[in-house]
């Protein structure tokens, strides 16, 4: 027979009332808010209500860097999740939210897959309680008081030619990258260059994602920087009196939703910023929560882990105060090949022959890019686990040489095949994972709140990604000299890079060394507390490819959504 596909496995699930799910893991049924019967919110009263509950081992989930094959990350969280239950332990996973971007894109939904999935599918992927669509209402409206603002005298005296406030949209269209707004009449506003971002890069996201309260939340709304007067004084959202009435539509968004997987294991589904641009890292408010309801919490961080965990450590613990115990790192055989730079892999196009044949050199060529990985984690003080996230046609040679790279680092490694096995198959890698988080954790940020700017993403740079050096534009010098002098140099730094290569270029695989990271210009994300640097040509909204996922998603004769992946 064969593998069925996600949204079959989805469908048949056995779901339990979210009730029972919230019941077994401490959470006052007063506090949850159901929205319908897939998810439910929960209060943020629930912070409170649990803090006397024991503490949680904190678990971070991250990766090798990602190639197009997919390390299957995602799959592993809930995979892992479901797994304590097979030990005598229990678990909560803490996901981030996708953007129907992604979705209807090329990369498809991110429930997981197979056995080891987040359900109900659909709902996870489309709109859920509509938390994305809050997050663009409210930045939204916040740009139309701008462009009022400017229309109605321009009190706060904004230079029209350095406003950095764009709108957002949760869909991937090119067409709006730039574009001129105000155009027609007089009553039809100010005319001026703009764009719109997708809605996963909005800053209003990222504050959402770092809030620890919805006070919290309205302090970051205030002080959103939307552009600079002609002498380069910052100009906040807080004095065009946009903060209150945006944070009023967030009320809602800023409550995690409740879900589960396929085996019942609680699942945390709230915010989605995106990973190569913002902190990529699910919220903090649910992992408030999650921390007190069951023996573990996994929380997922975006991409490989030189970004997605190297901002959980440096941006999300430093808000939170909650300090890991311990981290995965997925791995696979294909994906350590395709870092030796050897093979040529096209997204939906067969893998090379040559790839799928055993050759442990090729693995160890390629797990530089492990070796880097893990040195990453460590440095940070967390111990590190490698998954070894098992594919169909994987040889005992090639698993045999992961296991040597995680040797070298006197990391544990268990192999995976949660996709196919559910929770049963992850089980090893649960028995590991709680042995490392059992050990003393020594976490430590990488770098002081009152390091200057510059000295902070050269810390990134060179301990993390493995560059000689940084190299700045003429405009991003004059932009980190603004924010130091507007009084934003103690933030920390989030470096919007390719998510395809730890270096800043996309065609570098494994470690790459003797390089300078080019950073082009450097924007503020205040509101949500931290500078971003930005390199090499990153985009803030995707394009559509020639054949997007939303081809093949449709509703079949009775109703039913069909081609959802």
């Amino acid at each position: 027979m064969p593998f069925p596909s996600d949204l079959e496995i989805a469908k048949a699930a056995n779901l339990k009332p979210l009730v029972d799910i919230a019941q077994g893991s401490g959470i006052p049924t007063e506090l949850l808010e159901p929205y319908g019967s897939g998810a439910a919110k929960i209060k943020l009263e629930a912070i409170d209500a649990m803090s006397d509950r024991p503490k949680a081992k904190y678990v971070v989930v991250s990766a090798i860097t990602p190639t197009p094959l997919g390390e299957g990350k995602t799959t592993t969280t809930v995979g892992l999740g479901q797994a304590f239950q097979h030990i005598g332990s229990s678990a909560t996973i803490a996901i981030r939210q996708p953007s129907m971007g992604p979705t209807f894109g090329i990369k498809g939904g991110a429930a997981g897959g197979g056995y080891s999935q987040v359900v109900p599918m659909e709902l996870f992927n489309l709109h859920l309680t509509g938390d994305m669509h809050a997050v663009t209402a409210a930045h939204n409206l916040c740009s139309a008081m701008l462009d009022a603002h400017l229309y109605h005298g321009n009190a706060a005296a904004f230079d029209t030619h350095n406003i950095t406030w764009r709108r957002v949209l949760d869909v991937n269209d090119r067409a709006l990258r730039k574009a001129v707004i105000g155009l027609g009449g007089r009553l039809d506003g100010v005319p001026r260059e703009t764009g719109f971002d997708i809605t996963a890069a909005s800053e209003v996201m990222a504050a959402l994602a770092l809030a620890t309260s919805l006070q919290d939340l309205r302090v970051r709304m205030g002080r959103i920087v939307l552009g600079y007067s002609k002498e380069g004084t910052p100009i906040s959202a807080e004095e065009i009196g946009a903060a209150g009435a945006m944070t009023v539509i967030l009320m809602e968004a800023i409550k995690p939703n409740l879900m589960q997987t396929l085996e019942n294991t609680p699942a945390l589904v709230h915010t989605g910023p995106f990973g190569n641009i913002a902190t990529g890292n699910s919220s903090i408010v649910a992992d408030q929560i999650g921390i007190h309801m069951n023996e573990f919490l996994l929380t997922e961080a975006g991409f490989g882990a030189d970004m997605g965990a190297e901002r959980f450590f440096n941006i999300k613990c430093r808000y939170s105060g909650i300090a890991p115990d311990a981290a995965v790192l997925v791995a696979t055989v294909r994906g350590l090949k395709a870092h030796s730079g050897n093979h040529k892999i096209v997204a939906g196009k067969p893998l090379p022959e040559d790839l799928l044949k055993e050759n442990p050199d090729e693995v160890h060529q390629g797990g530089d890019n492990l070796r880097k990985q893990l040195a990453n984690m460590q440095a940070h003080g967390v111990t590190p686990v490698v998954a070894i996230n098992i594919f169909p046609g994987d040889h005992d040679g090639d698993i045999k040489a992961i296991r040597e790279i995680a040797e070298e680092y006197g990391s544990r490694a268990a192999l995976s095949t949660h996709f196919s096995d559910g929770g049963r198959g992850a089980a090893t890698l649960a028995e590991a994972v709680k042995e490392a988080a059992e050990e003393p954790s020594e976490f430590k940020v990488l770098y002081p709140d009152e390091m200057p700017l510059r000295d902070k993403i050269n810390a990134v740079a060179t301990k993390v990604y493995g560059a000689d050096g940084v190299e700045y534009s003429a405009a991003a010098n004059k932009q980190l000299d603004t924010y130091e002098n507007a009084g934003f140099g103690h933030l920390p730094v989030c470096i919007a890079k390719t998510h395809l290569s730890i270096s800043s270029d996309p065609k570098l695989k494994g470690a790459p060394t003797g390089w300078t990271l080019p950073v082009r210009e450097v924007r503020a994300s205040v509101g949500a507390g931290f500078i971003y640097p930005i390199c090499g040509d990153m985009r803030t909204m995707p394009g559509l490819g020639k054949t997007p996922a939303a081809h093949n998603i449709d509703i079949d004769e009775n109703g039913e959504i069909v081609g959802l992946s």
